[in-house]
Formats: C-alpha cells, sequence, structure tokens
C-alpha cells in the first residue's frame, strides 16, 4: 500500500489516499504543539514512539469489543486506517481534576473525580475548541440524534474501564484522555485519531511523574524520554 496524495495535515498527523477506496495512510509527525498552537516545537523520534504506542493501544481496544479505524501499523510512523468522516467533537473523559477542569471550576488539581467525568468540545481551533452540551450539538447540527451523543459517552466510559486497569496494572494513571469518532463508509461510529501521551495525560503512580504532552506545555524536559517510558511499560 502506497501514498497517493496528503488529504489532511493535522498538528499530529498526516493522512494519506492510497490505491484501494475507504482505505488511508496516517503518518505521526515528530510536532508539538500545545495552547491551540500557541506553543510549537519538535522533538526527534516523537513521532515513531506515538504510532507504536496509539497501534498497540488500538490493537487492545480492537480486542475488547471497541471498534476503531486502525487496520494495522506498516512501520514505524505509519498506520493503515479506514478512512472515517471525523465527528466534530473532542471527546475528553477525566479521571482526576487538572489542566483546565481545574482553572474552569476550581477543583483541587489532582484531587480524584468521583466518578469519570465525560465532556464534549467542539472541534474549531478558531473558537478554541470550546465546552459543549448536548443542546449545543443539536443547534450545530453536529450529530444526527441524541443516541448518537449517548452512544459516544458508552464508548468513552467503556475505552476509560479498560485503559485505566491496563495502566494502572503498568504503575501509570490515566488522568485524562481525548477521544474522537468518525463514521465509516457504512455509517457505523468507530474510534479514530490516536490514542498516545498527545492526547492522554499520564502521571507515574507513585511519584506523580507527568509523562505525556504536559511535559512541553509546562517545559518539564524531555517529551521523547517520557514516551518512551511510557512504551517500555505498555510493552512490558
Amino acid at each position: 500500500m502506497n501514498k497517493i496524495k496528503m488529504l489532511y495535515e493535522g498538528k499530529g498527523k498526516k493522512l494519506y489516499s492510497t490505491e484501494e477506496k475507504d482505505i488511508l495512510i496516517a503518518e505521526f509527525k515528530d510536532d508539538l504543539t500545545a495552547f491551540n498552537a500557541e506553543k510549537k516545537g519538535s522533538e526527534n523520534g516523537k513521532g515513531d514512539l506515538n504510532c507504536k504506542i496509539s497501534s498497540f493501544l488500538f490493537e487492545l481496544l480492537e480486542k475488547n469489543d471497541i471498534k476503531t479505524h486502525f487496520i494495522k501499523q506498516i512501520d514505524s510512523k505509519n498506520i493503515l486506517c479506514k478512512e472515517v468522516k471525523i465527528i466534530p467533537i473532542e471527546v475528553v473523559t477525566r479521571n482526576v481534576a487538572t489542566g483546565s477542569l481545574t482553572k474552569r471550576l476550581g477543583i483541587l488539581d489532582g484531587k480524584v473525580l468521583p466518578f469519570p467525568l465525560v465532556e464534549f468540545y467542539y472541534k474549531d481551533d478558531a473558537l478554541g475548541d470550546p465546552l459543549i452540551n448536548d443542546e449545543h450539538c443539536k443547534i450545530l447540527g453536529i450529530t444526527e440524534n441524541i443516541q448518537e451523543l449517548e452512544f459516544l459517552r458508552s464508548q468513552a466510559r467503556k475505552i476509560n474501564t479498560i485503559l485505566k486497569k491496563f495502566f494502572d496494572d503498568r504503575n501509570l494513571r490515566l488522568i485524562d484522555f481525548k477521544l474522537e469518532f468518525g463514521k465509516d463508509a457504512q455509517g457505523n461510529i468507530v474510534l479514530a485519531d490516536e490514542i498516545s501521551p498527545d492526547s492522554c495525560r499520564f502521571w507515574d503512580k507513585n511519584t506523580n511523574e507527568k509523562l505525556d504532552k504536559d511535559r512541553f506545555r509546562q517545559d518539564l524536559g524531555s517529551v521523547k524520554l517520557a514516551y518512551e517510558e511510557v512504551l517500555k511499560r505498555i510493552l512490558s
């Protein structure tokens, strides 16, 4: 399978068409962005690590009956995936208060939440990806019906249950994470995008050391070394 034409370039990936209809190649980039791309950087090898981590986690979720766009990893920084029409909602699941939640609601940073909190954010860089509710989704025409929103929530909670235990067994706390979903050629809603330290917050279970993109956001040191540690624990 070969790259034919670049269809899209985002902050962390490039998408290419292939010889086969509805099948794409996703290439993971070394670029780093934060604060709606106001802060930019790059670390050599970051894309390779995110590709490996995402591939492993997509396979893990597929084994646990979560349907995804993932087909297979091609090489160190490219995966083969189904073409989907992305639903313009970032589905964020939070187990521990940090980041924007603490700023918005004044909840103490690091406080364990009484239940997993699922939030929707409208995917629009120009608007700063604002927090939205079900009624906003109806007004914006984002989804066809309320059942689709409930499906996104239920999938997020199910994925959280699977990943939280998986990482806990590897001495990592899954603090929060962002998911994106899309509709495949048959109209099925499947998990898409990536699952990596770019889209998840991981803290060491014993020290609370941050092993995710917050290292770039907060100038805490090498992103690559942190991502390498996450990959090492995933594969252990």
